[in-house]
């Protein structure tokens, strides 16, 4: 599978940039994938997400209080937007640190089910942002991936095949 880690411009502000992931020859980044799959079906709850991320790109950051962490494997950084009581979505990115989020994909996450292991769709997007940030921190280990002096944007080579 090849990934390539793209930074979102019209969403990064001067507290946090966003990034996005782009699979194999598709044309669409995940993020772009998600907005497209759910706006139809919920588009307050887009609109929220949207204004989420507008707030932690110029205000605030990417403050750990908005996030559920621990959605991926032990010790990975994959978390998910946290969701206002009555929301449907579920939106998994990785968070490295306040300044850095990639935005992943999701979907609709019923209040009738407890574990994203009982919804297949959120399982398989679970499963791709594991394999993602797997990628990203062998990468960073690697000194292939690095962070800028300010510690705002990712550099390096943000492109890679993996065997997953």
């Amino acid at each position: 599978m090849k990934i390539e880690i793209v930074k979102l411009p019209q969403y990064s502000g001067m507290k946090t940039t966003f990034y996005s992931v782009f699979i194999d020859n598709n044309e669409m980044t995940l993020f772009d994938k998600f907005l497209e799959e759910n706006f139809e079906k919920f588009p307050d709850e887009i609109d929220d997400i949207l204004l989420r991320i507008d707030l932690m790109a110029f205000r605030t950051g990417a403050k750990k209080n908005m996030f559920k962490e621990n959605e991926g494997s032990l010790g990975d950084l994959v978390c998910a937007l946290y969701d206002l009581p009555n929301s449907n979505l579920r939106l998994y990115c990785i968070r490295l640190g306040s300044s850095i989020i990639v935005l992943g994909g999701g979907g609709h996450k019923s209040k009738a089910i407890r574990a994203l292991q009982e919804d297949p769709k959120l399982t398989s997007e679970n499963k791709l942002m594991r394999i993602i940030s797997d990628v990203i921190a062998y990468q960073t280990k690697g000194k292939e991936i690095y962070w800028s002096a300010n510690e705002m944007e990712l550099l390096g080579n943000l492109t890679f095949e993996t065997d997953e």
